[in-house]
This record gives structure tokens, sequence and C-alpha cells, in this order.
């Protein structure tokens, strides 16, 4: 894996950027965005909002489903990544992990995990050791190694799913909706792993989340998108003191928490879209 520590190298570097699906329907409108090495970056806002189509365009997953991003320039490393295809970033050493908690369910958890080295060439005894690793990090997969994924908990197949990422010896993994359909205890453990992999492993993130109150606290930066744009950014302990954060995010108010009622004046109020 990665030596830890932080810099201030930028890995990733997204300027402004449009997506869009079937050659009609505009879902990204100039986003931008950067990820520095050794960091947690937080892509937050709600369903709908556009972070899972942000991840796709960078990690080359658009096309299969009938979308393109017809301006603007991703790069990673300096590298221009127009064109290149999945497999082509995982060997630059950037991969995707997706909503939903993909696992091949007829596959044992440890026969998951080891689809994950399939681009290595560095031999078995690497990848053994980088299976200890994982083993490391998530002892539940260990206990259930020999179990048909499918058969184990959502938050087991998440832990699979970050598992078989951490197994193609990434440098950057974008982090999609961890905490989708998990109980608290369970997201906080998830994200627990995420932060440890990053100090720990140097390994760098780019995460969706609908939960901002939980990515902020984990995260050092945070990008919200509103409908296709940024429409904040910042360090993620200056957004989880920022008012319209507190108000239109995390629920709370300068009054106390806000009820569903209140939220009918959110797109007139929001101060950062006027």
């Amino acid at each position: 894996m990665l030596d830890a520590g932080h810099t201030e190298e930028t890995l990733l570097e997204v300027n402004n950027i449009e997506v869009i699906y079937n050659h009609v329907i505009l879902v990204l409108k100039g986003v931008s965005l950067t990820v520095p090495k050794g960091g947690i970056t937080a892509l937050l806002g709600g369903n709908g909002a556009g972070k899972t189509t942000t991840l796709k365009a960078i990690s080359g997953l658009l096309h299969s489903e009938r979308g393109e991003v017809t301006k603007g320039t991703i790069k990673y490393r300096g590298n221009d990544l127009s064109g290149s295809n999945p497999s082509d970033l995982v060997k630059s050493g950037v991969i995707q992990v997706m909503e939903g908690r993909h696992c091949f369910e007829h596959l044992t958890v440890e026969e998951n995990l080891m689809t994950g080295a399939y681009t290595r060439r560095d031999g078995r005894g690497a990848i053994d050791a980088d299976l200890d690793l994982v083993y490391t990090y998530f002892p539940r997969l260990k206990e259930r190694r020999k179990s048909q994924a499918g058969y184990t908990s959502g938050g087991e197949q998440q832990m699979v799913a970050i598992g078989r990422a951490l197994m193609s010896r990434p440098e950057t993994i974008l982090l999609d909706e961890p905490s989708m359909g998990l109980a608290p205890q369970l997201v906080e453990e998830i994200f627990t792993i995420v932060k440890n992999l990053n100090e720990q492993e140097g390994v760098s993130f780019l995460l969706a989340e609908q939960s901002t109150n939980v990515a902020l606290r984990f995260a050092h930066y945070g990008y919200i998108l509103e409908s296709g744009r940024v429409v904040m950014d910042g360090p993620a302990d200056e957004l989880r003191e920022n008012p319209d954060v507190k108000e239109f995010y995390l629920g709370v108010s300068e009054e106390g928490r806000k009820s569903f009622r209140d939220v009918r004046s959110y797109r007139r109020r929001k101060r950062w879209l006027s």
C-alpha cells in the first residue's frame, strides 16, 4: 500500500465539466473540484444532485449509461482522462466503489475480494499480503470469508466492496454512498475504516454521500452539489459551522432543529444561490 501522510499535491482535478445523457439531458453544469493526495474529500447533496454522475464521469463509467462529458476536463496526476476506460483508470490507481454494494452474490467473500486483484502482475505473494491487510481492517470479512457474498449482511457487503477495491492497490478510491441502507452504527464503522485507511495506508478518497453530518465529521474538505452545480465548498469543519449548511443539510438552525414544514422556504432563503 501507500505511505501514509498528507501533502497538498493535487491528484485529481475536475475542471468545469458538463455531462449530458442521451444527447439531451444536461445533468452536470460546470462542476469543478480537486482531490489532494492523502485527503478525504466529500461530495455532498441530496438525491439527484449529481454526485454519482460526477464519480462516473471521473471513472469512465458514463458510457455504459449513454452519458458523456461534453465540456471541461478531468485530469489525474496531470494526465487527461478523456477517453480512458475504467480498467485503464484502475491501472493508474483510481477505482470506484459503486453505490448499492455490488458483489458477485454466488462467489464467496474471499473470491469477491480476489477479483479486485485481476489487473495486478506483482505475484501471488504480494496479493496474499494485501488480502491479509484487508482482513486486518475488516476482521468480520475474515470470519465470513468462505460464505457466499449474497448471504452476508448489507454492512458486510459494503465491506466486501471496499475491500475488493483495496485489492487493486489503489491510490484513490471513489466511494459512492457508503452509508446507503445501513444502520447508524454500521455507518460509523465504515467511515472509521475509511479514516484509518486514509491515515495509515495513505489512500485518498472522493466520497459521494447524502448523510452530510457523518461525511463532514470524517472528511477534510467538502463540495455541496445542487441540481448539477457546486453551490458551496470549503474545509469540512467550516462547512459544519456554516449556518446555511446547518439549516438545510444538518437540520439545525440558530432557533433549533427545523421541521419539515419549514423547508418550503428553502430555495428562497439559500443565500449562496441568490
